[in-house]
């Protein structure tokens, strides 16, 4: 028994051109450029803002507990007037501590971000700090 060619298999349909293509398949095309786009524009103009994501506390000689959440990476910041003799940087950005009140002077102490430091026993408090950007 023979078969003819067109009963066994269907012959295949040409794919459509992209103007073509319906108009949900367009729409869902867009909706999901626009949202690329989207996700793109605000990994950009996130820097605008320059805070370091998360909180920078210190502690003062008189055992007060200083706490900032997403301090301005911008500029020299002071401590609070007795100084910080602990710091906890659970920031997204590292820190340079100083112990002068304007950021300046020798020997900062570098305190990465997600980690914590106090002074040497009979030094100086830290006076000032500045975010590594």
């Amino acid at each position: 028994m023979s078969v003819p060619v067109s009963q066994l298999a269907p012959s295949p349909s040409p794919s459509p051109s992209p103007s073509a293509r319906p108009a949900s398949a367009r729409r869902r095309l867009a909706v999901a450029a626009g949202a690329a786009l989207l996700v793109l524009g605000t990994g950009a103009c996130s820097a605008l803002g320059r805070s370091a994501v998360g909180t920078f506390s210190y502690s003062t000689a008189a055992e007060r507990i200083v706490k900032i959440s997403s301090p301005s990476v911008k500029g020299c910041h002071r401590t609070a007037p007795a100084g910080a003799t602990t710091v906890l940087n659970n920031t997204l950005v590292d820190v340079r501590m100083y112990r002068t009140p304007d950021c300046s002077g020798k020997d900062p102490k570098y305190i990465p971000s997600r980690l914590s430091d106090n002074i040497a026993p009979n030094t100086l408090p830290w006076r000032s700090y500045t975010f590594v950007h």
